[in-house]
């Protein structure tokens, strides 16, 4: 069984299935999507019935969906001008076509989905989540947790159930929001031996990400000029290894710059597929 992370496909459905398709999951394989599966993209709708229909998907929600819920659950015009304003018209139209039952499921489905999770994959824990966490935050939970992160300790020996709780402390605007409060330092969770959580998260287009970050391997580019999936923060602090991944390929930059990736956890294998003319 192999655990897969992707995100942010912002409505590009047709380079996200041929990058399914070539991976080829199998039925006891799970995927983990980052949210922003709408907006900005031609076929939002297409990406959310593409995903739910892949039998190990597991969906977090990324600030996009969360968008579309405020603008159709709470009848307000602000969330009206917000989500328009970044992207969702193809997205209402989508669901405007929808018959009127899987609409209302849709929107069920969608407003139960979880922030984060941390899954075991390689021999390390992974923290999942749409845009990051407040890492000083984190480290002051787990203190109180007795999992002293400082002088070069991390969180290695904080395990699964203590990272959740973790989890369930952070402020859900940062889970769907962050950026520079996370990419721009250390999480403090990866030991000076290279042991420890590793975040991943989607949100901020790798094209962008070196306004955000701290230590970045690359440019967040690939060498054709498109997205990428991006390693940071690996120094020699951290004996080389990285204790966050940006995983938003910067789909929603479109054709030219855009793709969509996709990391196996347990040997951080990539496959990208970039977005093509039209799509």
């Amino acid at each position: 069984m192999a655990i897969y992370v992707t995100s942010d496909a912002h409505g590009h459905v047709r380079p996200l299935d041929r990058l399914l398709s070539r991976v080829s999951l199998a039925d006891e394989d799970t995927l983990y999507v980052l949210g922003d599966m709408i907006d900005r993209g031609p076929e939002p709708v297409e990406v959310i019935r593409l995903v739910r229909r892949v039998p190990g998907a597991r969906v977090l929600m990324g600030n996009h969906e969360r968008m579309m819920l405020d603008a159709l659950l709470n009848h307000d015009d602000i969330d009206d001008i917000t989500w328009a304003f970044n992207g969702g018209a193809a997205t209402l139209a989508g669901l405007d076509g929808m018959p009127e039952d899987e609409f209302a499921e849709t929107v069920a489905w969608v407003r139960d989905l979880p922030l984060f999770d941390v899954v075991e994959a390689g021999a390390r824990l992974w923290i999942l989540v749409h845009a990051g966490i407040d890492a000083l935050a984190a480290r002051g939970f787990l203190a109180t947790a007795g999992v002293d992160c400082s002088e070069g300790k991390g969180a290695r020996s904080a395990g699964r159930d203590v990272l959740l709780d973790m989890m369930s402390r952070q402020d859900p605007l940062d889970l769907l929001w962050i950026r520079e409060g996370f990419w721009g330092e250390p999480t403090g969770l990866m030991g000076a031996d290279g042991s420890g959580p590793i975040v991943v998260a989607g949100h901020t287009p790798s094209i962008m990400l070196a306004h955000y970050v701290d230590v970045m391997e690359g440019d967040g580019t690939s060498p054709e000029g498109v997205g990428t999936i991006v390693r940071v923060g690996a120094t020699e602090k951290t004996a080389g290894m990285p204790d966050r991944f940006d995983i938003d390929c910067s789909a929603a930059a479109g054709y030219g710059r855009g793709c969509v990736g996709l990391m196996r956890l347990d040997d951080q294998a990539m496959w990208f597929e970039p977005v093509g003319e039209g799509e």
